[in-house]
């Protein structure tokens, strides 16, 4: 188990992950089909290449994924016992095939859960960068976490 327990965190502590990830063709192209979205932004050379940024985009569905995904084992894996929302999700510089992304997690807030008494409730800044460091994706995320055992 890698992830840490309610009474592990502290507001402030944040975490660089160490899983970067280089987006490819493939991923983009998985993603906007599982999901029938048919946006030929994502899919369509021809369409994307007409528009102010010249090729496809990445569906921000998969850059979104990618950056909680990442962040799992740094903070919640093995210690969830639900998620309970997703917050102010922004995505401020496109996302292309090629771009490697790296993301990060600070705790914003915690407190003790009122109906569990063996959990806490964290909140998290989740942010996502390119290889230029421009961020890409960010938002917050509430999380049901075990207490420590004792």
């Amino acid at each position: 188990m890698a992830g840490r327990y309610f009474d592990e965190w502290q507001v402030g502590d944040r975490v660089q992950h160490a899983i970067t990830r280089t987006v490819t063709e493939t991923d983009n192209v998985l993603i906007t089909t599982l999901t029938h979205n048919p946006q030929p932004l994502h899919l369509d050379y021809e369409a994307a290449a007409a528009t102010e940024f010249g090729k496809p985009l990445v569906n921000s569905c998969f850059t979104f994924s990618l950056m909680v995904g990442v962040s799992v084992h740094d903070t919640t894996l093995g210690t969830l016992v639900a998620n309970l929302g997703y917050d102010k999700l922004v995505f401020p510089n496109p996302v292309f095939a090629g771009d490697t992304l790296r993301s990060e997690s600070e705790c914003l807030a915690l407190r003790e859960s009122k109906s569990r008494p063996n959990a806490g409730i964290v909140t998290w800044a989740h942010r996502s960068f390119n290889q230029r460091s421009e961020l890409v994706c960010e938002c917050t995320r509430t999380a049901l976490l075990l207490k420590k055992p004792e």
